[in-house]
């Protein structure tokens, strides 16, 4: 394939790649998941399981996304096309693509009503509004809120601004200028909420919860929620990875990039950890409480300890940060495509999709209030857009991707966007990605089905 360049522009250094790609992979799941299905699943055990699933599905499959992307340096609808047909294949593979924009399409949608509901949190915490509330008190807030048509429509408007504002401005001055100041601030707040955590009273409490090292606690449900967790965190499957590789610098390496980003993605889901499960036990609260840890937990404990409200306040800004940067990425592979195919300028390309998105993002927040009894499948309309996306969309485009890197896409290829120096390195890429990664998200695909439809 002739070299060419991206219409979009490309990042200006290799750190730049790694640090938008961070931030598309950590999201809300790394503030609260991770932490708890390590405490629940044998703490420094299931991270060794965890970090050795990262190794054989998440990263192979990640520098696949990334080659794919940087070889064509168009958008995954376009990109999957062109390397097919540079390999002497059908141009129909451009379904994976299309497929991977549109399950990132969905998935903002929903996100940003999730996304609403953190910024509804950060005023809050920033007026004092938790302060000294108990649990009850606070689960009604969150209810109240979700009942609460026009505060959730207003909420999740001004998410899906915040977003497209950033996309309009292109690769240099939109995503680029925004994760150069994002992604530190989100470092900074997570060290700082750490800080606070360290002097709570429970910080070794937290600390056994997530690394106490019990192998006797690691049962197959464990390994499989590890291989699953390590598919999804790094955003797999959705193109926004593959969008990003294709303004990657040419010089850049893709293997030392994608294993860094998946290094910083896990440190950020650790630091969490340690940031708020002291927080909790030492308020004698539940660390399992799931999504309702953040929503309900977490402001009752700020609410009741010295400089709560700050530390509160701190703590959902991070959340919201976190939130932004993953949503960003979401929709960029739409907004490429929609560029390279109808030659739009980037504003009206973010008007138009972020028009969808808002009326999509209306209906399912309607799932908990005005639209409750409108059904999908039995899913309501929230859901049913989760469902379909994480557990159909995702792993098959994470599976496709896998196949056809190993099996459709010429081998020099791949050699030559890789770089690898060590022949051994590269061989040992290669047959993870076509003899163990499909396998692997497989397997999470079929069991994830099958547990979702009991």
């Amino acid at each position: 394939m002739q070299e060419t360049s991206s219409i979009h522009g490309a990042w200006a250094s290799r750190w730049i790649f790694i640090l938008a790609a961070t931030g598309s992979a950590v999201g809300l799941g790394n503030i609260w998941k991770f932490p708890y299905i390590t405490g629940e699943n044998g703490g420094g055990a299931f991270v060794l399981i965890y970090l050795f699933c990262i190794l054989i599905v998440g990263v192979p499959i990640m520098m696949a996304e990334v080659l794919i992307g940087r070889r064509a340096r168009q958008s995954p609808i376009n990109a999957m096309r062109e390397v097919a047909i540079e390999s002497g294949h059908s141009g129909k593979w451009s379904a994976v693509g299309w497929m991977g924009v549109l399950a990132g399409f969905m998935i903002f949608s929903f996100y940003s009503v999730v996304a609403g509901w953190v910024l509804y949190y950060i005023a809050g915490m920033g007026t004092g509004d938790f302060i000294a509330i108990g649990s009850d008190d606070a689960g009604k807030v969150f209810n109240n809120l979700l009942a609460d048509r026009d505060t959730l429509i207003i909420w999740h408007s001004i998410f899906v601004v915040m977003v497209m504002l950033v996309i309009a401005g292109g690769v240099q001055k939109g995503l680029e200028n925004a994760v150069k100041f994002l992604m530190p601030a989100l470092f900074v707040l997570l060290i700082v909420l750490l800080g606070y955590s360290m002097q709570s009273g429970g910080f070794q409490q937290g600390w056994g919860f997530m690394f106490h090292f019990d192998a006797s606690q690691l049962s197959w449900d464990a390994v499989l929620t590890a291989l699953g967790h390590s598919f999804f965190t790094l955003s797999l499957g959705m193109g926004a990875i593959m969008a990003y590789g294709s303004y990657m610098p040419k010089k850049a390496s893709i293997g030392s990039a994608v294993l860094t980003i998946a290094a910083m993605d896990t440190l950020v889901a650790l630091i969490a950890g340690l940031a708020i499960f002291p927080i909790v036990f030492v308020n004698g609260m539940d660390p399992g409480a799931g999504p309702g840890l953040m929503f309900i937990t977490l402001p009752v404990a700020f609410g009741q300890m010295p400089g709560g409200q700050i530390f509160g306040f701190i703590f959902f800004l991070l959340v919201g940060i976190a939130a932004w940067t993953s949503a960003i990425s979401l929709i960029e592979p739409a907004t490429a495509w929609m560029v390279e195919k109808f030659g739009w300028k980037r504003l009206p390309s973010c008007i138009f999709l972020g028009v969808i998105i808002w009326i999509l993002g209306v209906a399912a927040l309607g799932s908990f209030n005005f639209l409750s009894d409108v059904k999908l499948a039995g899913f309501n309309i929230f859901d049913f857009m989760d469902f379909v996306t994480s557990n159909i969309m995702l792993p098959l485009g994470g599976l496709f991707v896998a196949i056809f890197a190993g099996w459709f896409m010429k081998r020099y290829a791949s050699e030559h966007e890789l770089a690898i120096s060590s022949p051994t390195l590269f061989n040992a890429w290669y047959i993870v990605l076509r003899f163990i990664a499909p396998v692997a998200v497989a397997i999470i695909f079929i069991l994830n089905l099958i547990e979702k439809l009991k």
